[in-house]
């Protein structure tokens, strides 16, 4: 990885850590596409996987009191229940197929989570288990599980405090099965410690900034870094499809 790749990725991680802190989601979204660009769909998914699950850690120490047990299992038991879905698909699919999905994916749940703000689709136990399910697939697909559980905190009306603690366990279950599935990510030491390094750095800086920034501002933050992120991961794998 050249120097300023490796650049890239810590930024991208930093961010992310730090929206991952501010809002309770947000971390796969900014981080998956660029280390997808990075790297190649299956390296940046289990690496955004890896990286997530780290973040989930760090802030779930920090917000464990929030946490509603009963609903992050209703959700967490069908989206592990679809990891192994997800992971057929993922293997089956050619890396540029799979880029241009990836990138097709999280801009289709991008653009769900912003025109469904009011809806009620996902609500319910019912809604639950399909959230989680569908979550669990795009998680092992795409490293983005977040816009349907988003969905679910919409349409059931989840408060922030209690959803952003819920998440990290939530997700800590859902990553760690993701990468039971697939492995650990193949990338070189200094990638790895850097990428670490930035992402503990970022969820402190998230944690100071959480009481300076109205979480509607940082969610709407996300979604552009995220759609930027989707579109150049899509183009690329566009590209690479041509050749």
């Amino acid at each position: 990885m050249s120097t300023w790749a490796l650049l890239g990725m810590m930024l991208s991680v930093m961010v992310a850590g730090a929206t991952q802190r501010i809002t309770g989601i947000g971390f796969a979204l900014v981080s998956a596409p660029l280390l997808v660009v990075l790297t190649d769909p299956i390296t940046g998914v289990l690496l955004t996987n890896v990286l997530n699950l780290s973040t989930n850690i760090i802030v779930l120490a920090q917000t464990w009191r929030q946490v509603e047990l009963k609903r992050v299992l209703l959700l967490a038991i069908p989206a592990l229940c679809f990891v192994p879905v997800g992971q057929f698909v993922a293997r089956l699919l050619p890396p540029a197929t799979l880029m241009v999905g990836i990138g097709g994916i999280i801009l289709v749940a991008l653009a769900a989570v912003r025109l469904l703000r009011r809806t009620t689709l996902f609500s319910g136990p019912g809604g639950a288990i399909a959230a989680g399910a569908l979550s669990g697939f795009m998680n092992v697909t795409a490293g983005v599980g977040g816009p349907a559980i988003t969905l679910y905190a919409i349409g059931s009306r989840w408060p922030l405090r209690s959803f952003v603690g819920s998440m990290q366990l939530y997700f800590a279950l859902v990553n760690t099965g993701s990468i039971i599935a697939k492995g650990l990510p193949h990338v070189g030491t200094t990638a790895l410690v850097a990428a670490i390094g930035a992402l503990v750095l970022g969820v402190l800086l998230g944690h100071f900034a959480a009481r300076h920034i109205a979480p509607e501002r940082a969610r709407s933050a996300v979604l552009v870094l995220a759609m930027a992120g989707a579109t150049a991961t899509l183009v690329k794998g566009l590209f690479l499809s041509l050749q």
